[in-house]
C-alpha cells in the first residue's frame, strides 16, 4: 500500500528482485514505470473498504507505506489519512484472515515521540506535528489489533544508495533520530516478511 512512490516503490522493486509476488496499489498505480510478469499494478483508495479488499485478496503480507504530499497542508492540516486508512485496513484484514502487517510510520511518532530531543521538537511539532499526531492515531489501532504487525519508524529519509550498516534500534533507551535512505527501508521490510520475533516491535531505523 502506498506502492508507487517513497519507501512503498523501493520495497515493490526489492520484492520483485526478491522473486516475490507483489501487487503494487496506491492511487496512481498505472503510472508505475515498472514493468515485471510477478507485478500487479492495483488503483485505488486507501481509505476504501472495497478497494481494499481487492488489493489484500489472497495475501501472505500486507505492507502499508502510506505518505501525504509535500505542501501546505501538511502543515495546517488536518490530516487523517494515516489513521483512518489504517482503521479500513485492519478491518479488511482481519475479516478476511490475512495476519501480517508490516506499517511505516516514522520516528517521531508514538511513544518514539518522547525520544524526539528539545532542540529539534519545535521545528519538528511547526512541520510534521498534524502528520504524526495522526501517525500516532495510527500506531494506536495498529497495537490494539489482533494482527501479527511489525510497526517501522524510520527517520530522516533520503534517497541515497542502500549501504551496509544501518540500525535496527529495538529498545527505547536506543531510540534517537538519524538520516537513513529509503531503500535501507525496503531492505529491512524484506528481511522481516515472514520473521515472527519481529512480531509487536516497533524500531526506530537510522544510521
Amino acid at each position: 500500500m502506498g506502492g508507487s512512490r517513497g519507501i512503498g516503490l523501493e520495497t515493490v522493486k526489492v520484492l520483485l528482485k526478491e522473486g516475490h509476488e507483489v501487487v503494487a496499489f496506491s492511487r496512481g498505480a498505472e503510472r508505475l514505470q515498472l514493468s515485471n510478469p510477478a507485478l500487479l499494478k492495483v488503483s485505488g483508495d486507501a481509505t476504501s473498504e472495497g478497494d481494499v479488499r481487492t488489493a489484500i485478496e489472497g495475501a501472505d503480507v500486507v505492507i502499508q507505506a502510506l505518505g501525504v504530499p509535500v505542501n501546505l497542508k501538511l502543515i495546517t492540516g488536518p490530516i487523517d489519512l494515516f489513521s483512518s486508512a489504517t482503521q479500513t485496513l485492519i478491518s479488511v484484514m482481519e475479516s478476511t484472515g490475512v495476519r501480517r502487517l508490516i506499517a511505516v510510520t516514522g520516528f517521531g511518532a508514538g511513544d518514539s515521540e518522547s525520544a524526539v530531543n528539545c532542540f529539534q521538537k519545535i521545528p519538528f511539532n511547526m512541520i510534521f506535528g498534524h502528520a504524526y499526531s495522526d501517525k500516532s492515531i495510527q500506531e494506536k489501532n495498529i497495537k490494539k489489533s489482533d494482527l501479527d504487525w511489525t510497526i517501522v519508524r524510520p527517520g530522516v529519509l533520503t534517497n541515497g544508495p542502500l549501504k551496509p550498516g544501518y540500525r535496527v534500534r529495538q529498545h527505547r533507551r536506543e531510540w534517537r533520530n538519524g538520516i537513513i535512505p529509503r531503500a535501507a527501508v525496503a531492505d529491512y521490510i524484506s528481511r522481516i516478511l515472514h520473521d515472527p520475533s519481529t512480531h509487536g516491535t516497533d524500531p526506530v531505523l537510522s544510521n
